[in-house]
C-alpha cells in the first residue's frame, strides 16, 4: 500500500497530477482545491495518498494533510459516495468544512459539492454525525505535505539541523479546543457542535478564542 509520495511534478492535469518519483511516474487524483494548491512542474511535491485496487483499476487518490486523507476514507464509507465524489466534497468545502457540516449536521453545506443531491447530502450527514467529533481532535502536521522544497525532497536534513518552528493553524486550534472541553466535562457531540458552531463564526480564531467561544454556546441558557 503506498501512503505517501514525495517527488517533483511532472505534469498537471483536470483532476489529477503526475508525480515523478526518482524516475517512476504516478498519476495521483486530487480535489480542485488540492490541484490549485499545487505547486508548478519541476517543483518538489509530497502527498498522502489513499490507492484503490479493484480488478481491472488500480488509483491513487491525493491529500495535503493526514486529515483530508482520513475524511477520505470516512466518506468512501457511505453508501453512495465513491472517491470521486469524496474529492468533490473536499474540493469543495475542505477538510475543516467538511468537520463543521457534518458536526451541525449541516447538509446544505454538503450539496455545494458537484453532484451530491440532497439525499446523499442528507445521509452523509446522518451517517457520520458520531464520526466528527473524532476527527475534529486530529491535529494536522505543522507544514502541509505540498509544501514542502526541492531540498526536502531530494536530499535529508542535514544532522544537528533545528526543524523549523511549528505554525498554529485553524485545525490545531480546533483540535486543542475539543480537547480542553473534553476534559471540562463536555461529551464529544456537543463539544464538536460548539466548536464548530464557533469557528463558523470565528475561522481564524486562536485556541483561547475558540474555546471561550464554544464554552459560551454551551453555557445554559435562561
Amino acid at each position: 500500500m503506498i501512503g505517501k509520495l514525495s517527488g517533483v511534478v511532472d505534469m498537471r492535469g483536470g483532476d489529477h497530477v503526475l508525480i515523478d518519483v526518482r524516475g517512476v511516474g504516478y498519476i495521483v487524483y486530487v480535489s480542485d482545491r488540492t490541484l490549485m494548491a499545487l505547486p508548478g512542474r519541476g517543483e518538489a511535491v509530497a502527498l498522502y495518498t489513499d490507492m484503490v485496487v479493484r480488478e481491472d483499476l488500480m488509483q491513487l487518490f491525493g491529500f495535503p494533510t493526514l486529515l483530508e486523507k482520513e475524511w477520505h476514507r470516512v466518506l468512501t464509507s457511505v453508501q453512495g459516495v465513491g472517491a470521486k465524489a469524496s474529492l468533490a466534497i473536499l474540493g469543495a468545502l475542505g477538510p475543516d468544512g467538511v468537520s463543521r457540516a457534518i458536526a451541525l449536521g449541516d447538509s446544505a453545506a454538503l450539496r455545494k459539492a458537484p453532484g451530491v443531491g440532497p439525499k446523499l447530502a442528507l445521509r452523509i450527514a446522518n451517517e457520520l454525525k458520531d464520526k466528527a467529533p473524532a476527527l475534529m481532535t486530529v491535529d494536522s502536521p505543522a507544514m502541509p505535505a505540498a509544501n514542502l522544497s526541492a531540498a526536502d525532497v531530494i536530499e535529508p536534513t542535514p544532522h544537528g539541523t533545528a526543524p523549523a518552528a511549528p505554525v498554529a493553524t485553524p485545525t490545531n486550534a480546533v483540535a486543542e479546543a475539543m480537547s480542553a472541553l473534553g476534559n471540562l466535562g463536555y461529551g464529544p457531540s456537543d463539544a464538536a457542535r460548539a466548536v464548530a458552531e464557533a469557528q463558523t463564526d470565528q475561522p481564524d480564531a486562536d485556541t483561547p478564542a475558540l474555546i471561550r467561544a464554544a464554552l459560551r454556546l454551551l453555557a445554559p441558557k435562561g
